[in-house]
């Protein structure tokens, strides 16, 4: 079993890369990026949300742009972060479960860095498309901007998970969208900061929505 673990972390990444670069060059994707172009410009650290099971085309449509990401301890986690190092995207290692206050941290070191990240707000585990608190506190104290972002196909396959994790179709019709930016004040009360947690919710269900409408045209 430890060999199959051995062989599957030093093949997976490499294979995962390979298969999702060959997929993505089938696909006819359009990108609806409007409202970052001023952001990207400017350079300015941005927290990119985006739901757990929509994750699937992101290493590779914003490769080699040195974007960090929270990603699990454990070894499928191993795994995931090997694969999107590939890619240009550093993978910060923790999760709600493990080591969450260590990759928070980090997280909010890269964001006073000028470093830009993603964050996956209803992951590891769910509830699927719930925003987790964990977001709004993280742009409240490094006071980036929180910017929801998308991705719809016109035929997928959708993994018997918890997320419904999607992964597009060859040949599919893609669409990746980014909603408006979201700013948190830093002495935002408990009040103030559930109702940017609804709003983020709001704003990414709306864009998921719109991605797949225009995705199926």
């Amino acid at each position: 079993m430890r060999a199959r673990q051995r062989v599957l972390a030093l093949v997976g990444p490499w294979a995962g890369a390979l298969g999702l670069s060959l997929l993505a060059r089938t696909l006819s994707i359009r990108r609806e990026e409007a409202p970052v172009q001023e952001r990207w410009r400017a350079g300015l650290p941005t927290i990119y949300a985006v739901w757990h099971g929509r994750l699937a085309l992101m290493p590779w449509l914003y490769r080699r742009r040195d974007l960090r990401v929270l990603v699990s301890r454990s070894r499928d986690g191993e795994i995931i972060a090997a694969l999107i190092r590939r890619f240009g995207f550093v993978p910060v290692r923790g999760s709600s479960s493990r080591g969450g206050a260590q990759g928070f941290r980090e997280l909010t070191r890269a964001l006073a860095a000028g470093r830009s990240v993603v964050v996956v707000p209803d992951g590891p585990r769910g509830p699927r498309e719930v925003v987790k608190p964990g977001i709004v506190g993280l742009a409240r104290l490094s006071g980036a901007a929180v910017v929801p972002v998308a991705v719809g196909a016109s035929a997928e396959w959708r993994l018997r998970s918890w997320d419904e994790f999607r992964v597009p179709r060859p040949f599919a019709r893609c669409v990746v969208r980014f909603g408006e930016e979201i700013q948190i004040a830093r002495d935002a009360d408990a009040a103030h900061q559930e109702a940017a947690r609804k709003e983020i919710e709001t704003a990414l269900r709306s864009v998921t929505w719109q991605v797949d409408e225009e995705a199926a045209r």
